[in-house]
C-alpha cells in the first residue's frame, strides 16, 4: 500500500490539532474527513465560533462532522461511509468507544503530549512544568479503551527552559506531534512501521484537567515550585495570589536563590521597582515582571505601578 493510499479520518479539536492535521495535509496523504467537536461560543459577544481544526480543514475542502454525541449509531455508521484504514487522533476532546477503536483496519492512533506512561490524561503539557520537569515531549501511541494506556510506536522528547510556560511549550509539542504523526503514517503505509512497545504502568503517572482553585499560590513553598506553578498555568488558569483582599494573577517569574531578609515571611514583598516584584518563599525569593488584576489586563510590573501601589513589607495571601 502506497503512502497515499491510506483512507485516513482524522480527529481533533484545539490549536494543539492543527499542526497534525497540516501535517496530513503537507504531506498529501488522503485525509477523508476530519472529526471535531460542535461550535462553542466565544468572547464577549458569546458568538459561535468554529474549532482550530475546523477552520484548517474547511480551507481544505475536506468533509467536516461534528457530532454533538460520538456513542451514537448514526456516527459510527457515518464513520463506516469513508472507510477509513485508520484513525488519527490529536487532542480531540472526547473518549472514544470501543466501536470506534474497532473501526479501522490499522485501529485508531493517537498524538499524546508526554512521554509515556507519564502524564496521562488531558492536561500533559501543564503537570510536565507545574512537576518541574526538565523536558517533556510527544508519543504516538496505539489507542486502546483505557486513559492513554496503549501501546508506544515513536516518542521524542524536547527541553522546557527556565522561561517556558505552558503557552511557549504547548507549540512546540504541538509541531513536534505533527512531524511524528507525518512519520509514523509513512511507516505505517509502508509496512515499516517499528513494534509496538507496551508502557510500563509502575511508571505511570496522572494529567488531570486544571481547576481556578489550582491556581492559588501557597507562599510556604520554594520558589522554584511556585516559579512552576505560575508558568504551568499561563495562560490558563493563571496562578493568584491576593493583595489588601484583592486577587492578582502573577506572570514571569524567576527564582532568585538568595534568602530573603530576617524576619520576612513567606508571601511577604521584599522589593518593588520597575523592573519587578520580589517576593519572600520558602528560603528564597522569585521575581515576578508581569501582573494582572482581576479585570483587569495582563502588563508589565512598571503599568502596574502607575496605577497601583505596592509597597515592600505587604503580604500576599
Amino acid at each position: 500500500m502506497s503512502i497515499r493510499q491510506l483512507r485516513i479520518i482524522f480527529m481533533g479539536t484545539p490549536d494543539f490539532a492543527v499542526p497534525s492535521l497540516q501535517a496530513l495535509l503537507d504531506n498529501r496523504y488522503d485525509v477523508r474527513a476530519v472529526v471535531t467537536q460542535p461550535d462553542r461560543p466565544k468572547g464577549r459577544g458569546r458568538k459561535l465560533a468554529p474549532p482550530p481544526v475546523k477552520v484548517l480543514a474547511e480551507q481544505a475542502d475536506i468533509p467536516v462532522l461534528q457530532p454533538v454525541k460520538v456513542r451514537t449509531a448514526e456516527f459510527i455508521k457515518e464513520l463506516e461511509s469513508y472507510k477509513p484504514d485508520v484513525i488519527l487522533v490529536a487532542a480531540y476532546g472526547r473518549i472514544l468507544t470501543q466501536a470506534v477503536l474497532d473501526l479501522p483496519p490499522l485501529g485508531c492512533i493517537n498524538v499524546h503530549g508526554s512521554l509515556l506512561p507519564k502524564y496521562r490524561g488531558a492536561a500533559p503539557v501543564q503537570w510536565a512544568i507545574l512537576n518541574g520537569e526538565s523536558e517533556a515531549g510527544i508519543t504516538i501511541m496505539q489507542m486502546d479503551a483505557g486513559l492513554d494506556t496503549g501501546d508506544m510506536l515513536i516518542s521524542s522528547a524536547i527541553p522546557i527552559t527556565p522561561e517556558d510556560t505552558t503557552g511557549t511549550l504547548a507549540p512546540r509539542l504541538a509541531q513536534l506531534g505533527g512531524e511524528l504523526l507525518a512519520k509514523t503514517v509513512k511507516h505505517l503505509s509502508e509496512g515499516s512501521l517499528p513494534a509496538p512497545v507496551k508502557q510500563d504502568d509502575s511508571h505511570a503517572t496522572l494529567a488531570p484537567l486544571l481547576t481556578k482553585d489550582d491556581g492559588i499560590i501557597n507562599w510556604n513553598r520554594s520558589a522554584f515550585q511556585v516559579s512552576c506553578q505560575i508558568r504551568g498555568l499561563d495562560p490558563w488558569p493563571k496562578a493568584s495570589t491576593t493583595l489588601d483582599g484583592k486577587k492578582i494573577h502573577l506572570f514571569s517569574p524567576s527564582v532568585i536563590s538568595v534568602p530573603p531578609e530576617k524576619g520576612a515571611a513567606p508571601g511577604s514583598i521584599c522589593a518593588v521597582d520597575k523592573h519587578g516584584l520580589i517576593i519572600a518563599c520558602q528560603g528564597d525569593q522569585l521575581l515576578v515582571t508581569e501582573i494582572q488584576a482581576e479585570g483587569g489586563r495582563r502588563m508589565p510590573i512598571n503599568a502596574f505601578l502607575q496605577g497601583h501601589a505596592l509597597q515592600k513589607g505587604a503580604l500576599l495571601i
